[in-house]
């Protein structure tokens, strides 16, 4: 929550110049630990907020207004971004008069720069504001997931989603962006969050977190931002190899011995991890994986190979669909019949069982990869959206790679590398954007070549 402790005097001065109702609100916030937010309340201090010119009163109008924001209940916080959906858009007036200038003296500079002032949301403005106030941008983050969590039921806050969108692409771009290396040193707050916010494999304890950051052959990465210091926004775990892993246990082993950083060959990005739930759709992976790439080909030479060991949260589910279609074009009767055992706990247990299932797990996942699409005709797997519009290239499946419960409910174990090549980044990554090719090694190409002769 924003501070909110003024000097009396400049206080006294401030409260002279604003509408009752700010004066109002501003003196309960700065006066009372747990105060009482009217109805209506924040959507009049917005109005008030845009209306004033002068920096200091709009800092502290905007501070206000964020402090209330935080103690009102959820429903006077819902009020509020609708308000910022029906009574802050463009000024209908403003759009007109440009309009008619641009049709009364054509499309000058002058008059295109006047209609697209015009068009601009207010409330892009009051966020501007917003930002203004110390902790402002932490507050508006918040704002934005509380929003995220009401658009489905209300679909007219995805105009305000847009506009939080459009001015956080610009405030978190990559020049604003600071890389800082994540170790046992670093300051317990920060450690604490890599715990919390952790979402690929989970962090037990400082233990865990310890074998992760502490040993040599091991590093993490994370974006910061100058106005939210202590958060990382994304953060990446590394492990430093003599050769591609196939599976997770072993790279989390608590009890693996450390190899020296100078004979590994190979980094592996095991976690990538967004933090900050009120960001997403901007993006900053991209450019974390290839600053670490850099980085670490610069410290450590020896290195030669850059990979994943990514997870596949979409593959169960789309493979369960296959199983249940009777056209599938990737399994015939024989290969459902062969994956009913999925059904059954413990089938991982079964050596017999487990290499049966492997040349028809290993086909279905060739297929699901590189022929497989989503409602919107992309490439069906998120994770693998990511890296292949990264410029990476599809390197191995792992079957059974990641035999954790987590691992068996979404992919029944499946794990896939992904390269990074640096000298093929580029053009893997228009052939992928602009032509939807997917860059992959012969060996996954050869398990689907292999499964649909087979079907054949």
């Amino acid at each position: 929550m924003p501070s909110l402790t003024f000097d009396r005097a400049f206080l006294t001065n401030l409260l002279s110049t604003l509408t009752d109702r700010g004066r109002d609100l501003l003196r309960g916030l700065t006066q009372s630990a747990a105060p009482r937010i009217a109805d209506g309340e924040l959507a009049e201090l917005g109005q008030t907020l845009l209306s004033r010119r002068g920096e200091a009163t709009g800092v502290a109008l905007a501070q206000a207004l964020l402090a209330g924001y935080e103690v009102a209940t959820p429903e006077q916080r819902l009020a509020f971004l609708e308000a910022l959906a029906e009574m802050f858009g463009p000024e209908s007036e403003a759009i007109e008069r440009a309009i008619e200038t641009i049709r009364a003296d054509g499309m000058t500079p002058a008059a295109v720069s006047a209609l697209h002032d015009a068009a601009e949301p207010r409330r892009q403005e009051l966020i501007r504001r917003l930002n203004l106030a110390p902790g402002g941008t932490a507050a508006l983050v918040r704002m934005r997931e509380e929003l995220l969590g009401h658009v489905s039921e209300h679909p007219l806050l995805r105009a305000v989603d847009n506009d939080f969108v459009h001015l956080f692409v610009s405030w978190f771009n990559r020049g604003f962006l600071v890389l800082q290396r994540i170790d046992w040193t670093t300051p317990a707050n920060i450690l604490e969050k890599i715990i919390r916010y952790e979402a690929v494999h989970a962090i037990q304890n400082w233990d865990d977190l310890r074998s992760r950051l502490a040993p040599p052959d091991r590093r993490c990465y994370g974006f910061f931002h100058p106005r939210l210091v202590d958060e990382p926004l994304i953060f990446v775990e590394v492990a430093l190899t003599k050769e591609i892993p196939a599976a997770i246990a072993p790279l989390l082993d608590p009890d693996r011995v450390p190899i020296d950083p100078q004979q590994a060959t190979t980094a592996v990005f095991y976690s990538i991890s967004n933090t900050q739930r009120g960001l997403n759709g901007i993006s900053f992976g991209n450019f974390l994986i290839k600053q670490v790439v850099e980085d670490l080909k610069r410290e450590l030479p020896n290195l030669t190979t850059f990979v994943t060991l990514s997870p596949v949260p979409g593959f169960a589910a789309w493979l369960a669909r296959q199983r249940a279609d009777e056209a599938s074009p990737v399994l015939d009767p024989a290969d459902k019949d062969v994956l009913s055992v999925l059904d059954q706990p413990g089938w991982t247990d079964d050596p017999a069982t487990v290499d049966k299932i492997k040349p028809i797990m290993l086909a279905a996942a060739a297929f699901y990869f590189l022929e497989a699409k989503d409602k919107r005709g992309r490439v069906a797997d998120p994770v693998a959206r990511f890296h292949l519009g990264n410029g990476a290239r599809l390197e191995k499946l792992d079957y059974l790679g990641d035999t954790s419960g987590k691992g068996l409910k979404q992919s029944y174990g499946l794990m896939v590398n992904y390269c990074y090549d640096l000298d093929d980044i580029e053009s893997n990554h228009e052939a992928f954007v602009e032509k939807g090719i997917i860059a992959a090694s012969t060996a996954v190409r050869k398990a689907l070549r292999t499964r649909v002769a087979g079907a054949a």
